[in-house]
């Protein structure tokens, strides 16, 4: 083992046996070391780098997962809640007192599903009278009106709903057409 060049953990570039070495060689074995630190200390960083960007990410999908993973079901509910407003909305005014009981029972039904969806995130898009927006709104319809500022949704077809402030499922909308053109004063008054 002795006779081993890298023997006592000497570096290989480094003769053992023989004359001592020159100062340029010794430079040159010094500056092989320095350059192979350096490149370790990148490695090392770069891994590191890697290994946060690898937890931030993980974080990132566990919140979003968290926030969006009910996205499958809150769509599939939302039938529901169309289903029991449609049904709601075809009962004539004048009925039975009996069957009054059972609108009432249908509308705490409604009202407490609302409730549900919006405790798991899920709101409502107000758009009646408010500015046609594509980003929450689909047109179905435009409807002449000359008494609204053109662009102004005036029936709600289906509402649109968020999740966490994603859209879900856009408000499908009449839109009026024909009437004034829509201003700045004409959205401040619509916000109010």
């Amino acid at each position: 083992m002795a006779s081993d060049s890298t023997a006592g953990g000497a570096p290989a570039d480094m003769p053992v046996d023989g004359p001592e070495p020159t100062v340029e060689v010794l430079q040159k074995v010094v500056e092989g070391l320095q350059a192979e630190n350096a490149e370790l200390q990148d490695r090392h960083l770069r891994a590191v780098a890697e290994s946060q960007n690898v937890r931030r990410r993980a974080q990132q999908d566990i919140e979003k997962e968290r926030k969006f993973g009910i996205e499958r079901f809150a769509r599939d509910v939302l039938s529901v809640a169309d289903n029991l407003g449609r049904a709601l909305s075809a009962l004539p005014a004048d009925v039975d007192p009996g069957v009054q009981n059972v609108i009432v029972g249908v509308q705490a039904t409604e009202r407490e599903l609302q409730s549900v969806l919006e405790r798991h995130g899920v709101t409502r898009i107000e758009a009646v009278g408010k500015a046609f927006n594509a980003d929450f709104h689909q047109a179905m319809m435009e409807v002449q009106d000359p008494s609204v500022p053109s662009g102004t949704v005036v029936q709600e077809l289906i509402p649109g709903y968020l999740l966490a402030g994603r859209l879900l499922r856009a408000a499908m909308v009449a839109v009026s057409r024909g009437g004034p053109p829509r201003t700045a004063a004409t959205e401040a008054s619509n916000d109010a």
